[in-house]
């Protein structure tokens, strides 16, 4: 394999940083590229992995890594773009992939996160939403007009116990709690 192809491949991945997540403009407020959302996503699932033991952790963070990477080549669609658009996802990443030697383990990942079966595959999934989630409070402790809508449609997106547990906890606890644990001056 030529290097040549791991530079464009991260120079592809990296335009992630400077595409914006369409979904904010529903809500008025917000700003959150792929990148941002994608490493949040792949944070809480290490978390996960560290909750459930019998999970495959390695499978679930690079999962969460590669699941908006299509968006390098589509974009971001909301739902509502989706109605009147069409996005070829497998065209993308089979371009994408086309000169890897691991390309089939991005493809063979992506494939089982869109079909949403296996547990880590649903873990993702809620990550996913969680990731929503945490950007959700944050806005709604802070003032903001919107989430209070959407925060009961995104709760209801969640499949597994650990999503729901992980989730309720946020709900319950102040966007900048930690900040203020254990405060002295």
């Amino acid at each position: 394999m030529k290097m040549k192809h791991i530079a464009n491949l991260l120079f592809e991945v990296r335009i992630l940083k400077d595409i914006v997540r369409s979904g904010y403009a529903f809500l008025g407020s917000g700003k959150e590229s792929i990148a941002e959302h994608s490493f949040m996503t792949a944070f809480i699932c290490f978390a996960m992995a560290r909750i459930d033991p019998d999970i495959n952790s390695e499978k679930l963070v690079t999962m969460a890594l590669v699941h908006d990477i299509a968006e390098a080549r589509t974009g971001d669609f909301n739902y509502v773009e989706k109605k009147y658009s069409t996005i070829d996802e497998a065209c993308a990443i089979s371009h994408l992939i086309k000169h890897l030697s691991f390309g089939n383990d991005i493809k063979n990942l992506i494939d089982e996160f869109n079909s949403g079966e296996t547990k880590e595959a649903k873990l993702v999934n809620d990550a996913d939403q969680i990731s929503f989630i945490l950007e959700l409070k944050k806005m709604d402790d802070t003032g903001a007009k919107g989430p209070e809508k959407w925060l009961p449609i995104v709760l209801k997106r969640l499949k597994t116990d650990t999503g729901r547990r992980i989730a309720q906890s946020i709900m319950e606890t102040r966007w900048d709690e930690w900040w203020m644990n254990d405060y002295s001056e």
